[in-house]
């Protein structure tokens, strides 16, 4: 707005900014946070001429007394009249900041705010309120945003405070977010609105406060529009946040899926993504899998995009912190909670040939059954899925079905001498996520004879002498115990 203003030219202002951002409906109730400060004043007396003009609200008038300043007492008594003066229902609470200090950790300005907000929302819960309105102005977006630029933020903190935003279901409103403080002053004077002063607003050892009494006017220097530009910035910053945010979800319902627990995604259909898409996708998994507690900074999230685009590795891990791993497997990206303990070791041993038995380490089922030759099983002998045939009257019992050990090897069939087991997960690129729920059978005489759904070695293979077939299936149990 232009400095030059009067209370009907601000009232239609602020109509215009609610009609555009749906601010309210009628007979909306409406809590108005007001300090006593002039630009809170300012927004009660024109919410109030609002509703009696145009659109019927109802408005409580909420006050924090923080009992930190001398003049506390005496603002809480200026904001407690002018409800009176308006007639409107006044709501107060006081709050021990310094306890919450202690018991939190936190610094004034964080804990302070906490508190606050608190008892707004409590307020707003208690009268079924549909939103909260805050005095937030054009100088506090500028503020805010530059505050965010020193801190090295991306476009959502550039686009500094939102008009509308929900907030435990209600909406914070801010209907002076396009109005200076200049214009606010102005309409306080015009009017006579009496309001109070913060004197601890003239000191710079809050970091807000600095950036409002040193760096604007150091930086006005080289822009005399310097808070302008700052909140077209992030009007400019909010609309392109938003529609990366659509852009971001679209793409987070294309590529990833879900898996126990988990999201994964297929690294070709991400590499095939702008780098700004890349790095919205990782942000949107992290914050849908830490439940919307933040832990995606930038460094993080680069540090997966990279691991992901330079392919150096076909498979790691990577802790991200807050309880979540990033893992590749081959062309698989996996962000999931890292498991509380490590896969159980398991033995079972088959003195005959049984004809089912359950593991429910691994939440599978090996089902044996005896048959005679079939000219079927000669193409089967590599054991390619889970199941394979052996010669009954070639196997050593008793068979051992167990978990896999540090140092396993088999004798390949088709494969001269032998190979770790490990190295034969790598080369049939089995994901190490799946490794651990796969079992090993070894024959009475230690030798490693089947690694289901992978590979078989050269043992009892069935052949043209084979008077007797023993056929083996792991399969899936309906119900898996995850570990």
């Amino acid at each position: 707005m232009e400095s030059r203003t009067d209370l009907n030219t601000l009232m239609e202002h602020v109509l215009h900014t609610a009609g555009e951002h749906n601010l309210w409906v009628p007979h909306d109730t409406i809590i108005v946070a007001v300090s006593g400060g002039p630009d809170s004043v300012a927004l009660l007396h024109v919410l109030h001429q609002i509703s009696n003009r145009y659109i019927p609200l109802r408005l409580i008038c909420a006050h924090v007394h923080h009992g930190l300043r001398a003049e506390s007492d005496q603002e809480a008594e200026l904001v407690r009249s002018l409800a009176q003066q308006l007639n409107l229902p006044f709501e107060m609470v006081r709050i021990d900041v310094p306890s919450y200090m202690k018991e939190s950790g936190k610094g004034f300005e964080e804990a302070a705010r906490d508190k606050r907000y608190a008892f707004l929302h409590e307020t707003a819960q208690r009268h079924g309120a549909a939103s909260i309105a805050l005095a937030h102005h054009a100088d506090d977006q500028a503020e805010t945003v530059l505050l965010h630029l020193l801190r090295g933020s991306g476009l959502g903190g550039l686009k500094g405070m939102k008009i509308k935003r929900r907030e435990k279901n209600v909406e914070l409103i801010r209907p002076f977010l396009r109005i200076y403080k200049t214009d606010i002053m102005n309409i306080c004077r015009q009017n006579g609105y009496a309001y109070a002063i913060d004197s601890s607003n003239l000191s710079n050892q809050y970091r807000r406060n600095a950036i409002r009494l040193d760096v604007l006017p150091f930086l006005g220097q080289y822009n005399g529009h310097i808070r302008q530009s700052l909140v077209q910035l992030a009007d400019i910053a909010g609309a392109e946040d938003d529609y990366m945010e659509q852009a971001a979800d679209h793409v987070y319902h294309d590529l990833v899926q879900h898996k126990d627990g988990g999201l994964h995604f297929q690294t070709p259909s991400f590499l095939a993504l702008h780098v700004a898409l890349q790095r919205r996708l990782i942000k949107l998994i992290l914050n849908y899998l830490s439940a919307g507690i933040e832990i995606a900074d930038f460094h993080k999230i680069e540090l997966i995009r990279q691991g992901i685009v330079q392919n150096k590795s076909t498979t790691w891990s990577l802790d991200i912190g807050g309880g979540l791993a990033c893992i590749r497997e081959y062309d698989m990206i996996l962000f999931m909670h890292k498991p509380t303990e490590q896969s159980k070791s398991y033995t079972y041993e088959l003195q005959t040939a049984v004809p089912e038995l359950f593991i429910p380490e691994i939440g599978k089922r090996l089902k044996v059954k005896m048959q005679p030759p079939h000219d079927r099983y000669f193409s089967n002998m590599a054991g390619a899925c889970a199941e394979a045939v052996f010669d009954a009257d070639e196997l050593i019992f008793p068979l051992t079905l167990r978990s896999r050990l540090p140092g396993d090897t088999m004798k390949v069939m088709g494969l001269n001498g032998s190979k770790k087991v490990k190295d034969i997960f790598i080369d049939a690129k089995i994901p190490p996520s799946i490794r651990s729920r796969i079992p090993v059978l070894v024959d009475g005489s230690g030798n490693m004879i089947w690694i289901p759904g992978v590979r078989r070695s050269i043992h009892a293979a069935v052949g043209t002498q084979t008077t007797a077939v023993l056929h083996m299936c792991l399969e899936e149990t309906e119900t898996v115990e995850h570990l």
